[in-house]
C-alpha cells in the first residue's frame, strides 16, 4: 500500500542586531569562548534583563513579510530544562502569545505552486554551546541570549523539494529584510525536521524530530533517509517512537538522541521579569511603512520594466547583494540589459570559478559601469569586454587602463581590415572556392582566421562586412 509523507519545519534564524535581546552584549560571531557574556546572559542571580526593541521590530517586518496576524499584546514564558549550555535552566521563549500567527508562504516546487501555512512566529534568546576535545566538554555562553525568531510551520510539506523551496524561499525573504545574514555555516539559519509517514486517509502518524540542520543539501538527505527508516520499521511491524535524532552528514544517517519533549515537560510559565509588549497602531505603520523590496517583487519589476527574462531576473536576485550591484550599475551605466547580461553571465561565471558566495561579492559598480561603455560604444568587442571583466573582477583593475595597455582597442580601420581579409583569401584557396561553390558553412572558419589576424582588437561587425563582400562580389 502506498506511503504519504507529512513534515512540518521550525526554523531558527539568528537576528542581526548589534546586541542580544536582554542585555546590551555583543551578537558579533567568532569571538574567544565566554568573551561576549555579561551577568544578564550569564544567568547571573539577581539581574535583571532589558527587552532589545529591535528585535521587536524585526519580527513585525517578519510577521507582515509572511502574511501573519499580529499579537497587539504579546509576552514572554520561561521554557525550563536543564542542560550545561543553559546557564539560567530556562529558556526565555513565547509559548502562550508569540507574537505573529496565522501566516503563509507561497512557494514553487516540481512545477506547481502551493501555500505553505505559518503557525506562529515567536522571540526566544539563543542557548550557548558545547566544545567537545579531548580533554572534555567545554561551555561557551557568547551565544547566550542571542536574539531567535523560530518560524513553525503547519505540516503542509510531502517531500523535500517542496521543503527546500520553503527554505530558498524564506531565506532570501529574510535577507532582503535585513533581519538575518543567513550564515548557516555559522547557525544563523537552523531548521528542525518534523516528519511522519502514514497511508493515505489515515490519521497522522508518530513524527519524529530531526535537529538543528544547517546545509540545504544535508536537509533534503536527511528526509529521504527519514522516510526510508520509517517506512522500513512500519512494514516491518514495528513501531516509531517519537524522539529527537541527530543527522550524521558524513555518514547519511541519523540516530537516535532523546525521546521527544510536549510543551508540558517544560513546565512554561510567564517570564515575572519581563513586562508584556503592547504593539499599537502607530508602531505597526511604522514598520510597515518601512518594510524593504522583497525578492519576488523586484523580479517581476525586472521582467516588467526592463524586459529582462524571468530566468535572468531569478539570478539577478539570488541574493541581495547581488540585486544591489545590478541596481547600481544599471544606474551608473543606463544599460539595464547589458549590465543584467554582465552579471547574470560573466559574474556569476567568475564567482564559480573560485566558489565565492553571492554575500562575499566586492566589485566596483563604477568600474563595469566604465566596462559597459566601452562595448555598447563599439570600442571593444564582446571578447575584450569579457576578459576585461575578469581582470576588474580578479585584480580591480581600471578597465580603461587595462584596455589600453592590452590594445584591446576595435580596430576600425578600413584598410587594416580589408587587408587581412584579402590575405585570409589568399591563404585559404580551397575554403573560399567551397564557399563559393554554395558551402556556406565555410564562412565561420574564414571568419575566425580574419580574427585572428586582427587580434584582439578586431572589429567583428566590420570584419564580416568586408569578408562578405570581398567572397560574394568576387564570386558574382
Amino acid at each position: 500500500m502506498k506511503w504519504e509523507t507529512v513534515i512540518g519545519l521550525e526554523v531558527h534564524a539568528e537576528l542581526s542586531t548589534k546586541s542580544k535581546i536582554f542585555c546590551a552584549c555583543t551578537t558579533a560571531y567568532g569571538g574567544e569562548p565566554n568573551t561576549h557574556v555579561c551577568p544578564v546572559c550569564s544567568g547571573m542571580p539577581g539581574v535583571l534583563p532589558v527587552l532589545n526593541r529591535e528585535v521587536v521590530e524585526y519580527a513585525l517586518r517578519l510577521g507582515f513579510a509572511l502574511n501573519c496576524q499580529i499579537t497587539r499584546y504579546c509576552k514572554f514564558d520561561r521554557k525550563n530544562y536543564f542542560y550545561p549550555d543553559l546557564p539560567k535552566a530556562y529558556q526565555v521563549s513565547q509559548l502562550y502569545a508569540p507574537i505573529c500567527r496565522d501566516g503563509f508562504l507561497e512557494i514553487e516546487a516540481d512545477g506547481q505552486k502551493k501555500k505553505i501555512r505559518i503557525r506562529e512566529i515567536h522571540m526566544e534568546e539563543d542557548a550557548g554551546k558545547l566544545n567537545h576535545g579531548t580533554q572534555g566538554s567545554f561551555m561557551d555562553f557568547n551565544r547566550c541570549g542571542v536574539p531567535l525568531l523560530e518560524i513553525v510551520t503547519l505540516p503542509d510539506f510531502t517531500n523535500a523539494s517542496e521543503v527546500n523551496a520553503y527554505l530558498e524561499k524564506l531565506r532570501e525573504t529574510l535577507l532582503y529584510l535585513d533581519i538575518c545574514d543567513c550564515k548557516m555555516q555559522e547557525g544563523s539559519l537552523r531548521a528542525d525536521i518534523n516528519l511522519s509517514v502514514r497511508h493515505p486517509g489515515e490519521e497522522l502518524g508518530v513524527r519524529t524530530e530531526t535537529k538543528n540542520m544547517n546545509s540545504f543539501k544535508a536537509i533534503g538527505r536527511a528526509i529521504e533517509y527519514e522516510i526510508e527508516r520509517q517506512i522500513d520499521i512500519l512494514e516491518d511491524g514495528g513501531k516509531i517512537i517519537q524522539e529527537t535524532r541527530r543527522w550524521d552528514d558524513d555518514k547519511g544517517t541519523s540516530s537516535g538522541m532523546r525521546s521527544k519533549e510536549n510543551a508540558q515537560d517544560y513546565r512554561y510559565f510567564p517570564d515575572p521579569d519581563l513586562l508584556p509588549i503592547n504593539i499599537d497602531d502607530d508602531w505597526l505603520l511604522c514598520v510597515k511603512k518601512n518594510l524593504p523590496e522583497l525578492a519576488f517583487q523586484k523580479r517581476e519589476r525586472y521582467t516588467k520594466d526592463f524586459g529582462i527574462s524571468s530566468d535572468e531576473a531569478g539570478v539577478l536576485t539570488c541574493h541581495k547583494n547581488i540585486s544591489n550591484l545590478f541596481e547600481k550599475l544599471a544606474q551608473k551605466s543606463g544599460q539595464a540589459t547589458e549590465s543584467a547580461h554582465l552579471i547574470s553571465g560573466e559574474i556569476m561565471r567568475l564567482m564559480n570559478n573560485v566558489n565565492m558566495l553571492p554575500e562575499d561579492l566586492s566589485i566596483d559598480a563604477e568600474k563595469l559601469a566604465v566596462l559597459i561603455g566601452f562595448v555598447v560604444n563599439g570600442k571593444i568587442n564582446r571578447a575584450s569586454f569579457k576578459e576585461t571583466a575578469e581582470a576588474v573582477f580578479t585584480n580591480n583593475a581600471d578597465p580603461e587602463k587595462y584596455i589600453t595597455e592590452k590594445n584591446l582597442l576595435m580596430v576600425s580601420d578600413d584598410k587594416a581590415v580589408i587587408e587581412a581579409v584579402e590575405k585570409v583569401i589568399s591563404e585559404n584557396q580551397d575554403s573560399v572556392a567551397e564557399y563559393r561553390a554554395g558551402k556556406e558553412k565555410v564562412f565561420g572558419f574564414l571568419m575566425g582566421m580574419v580574427m585572428k589576424k586582427l587580434g584582439k582588437g578586431g572589429n567583428p561587425e566590420l570584419a564580416k562586412n568586408i569578408l562578405q563582400d570581398k567572397l560574394n562580389g568576387e564570386k558574382k
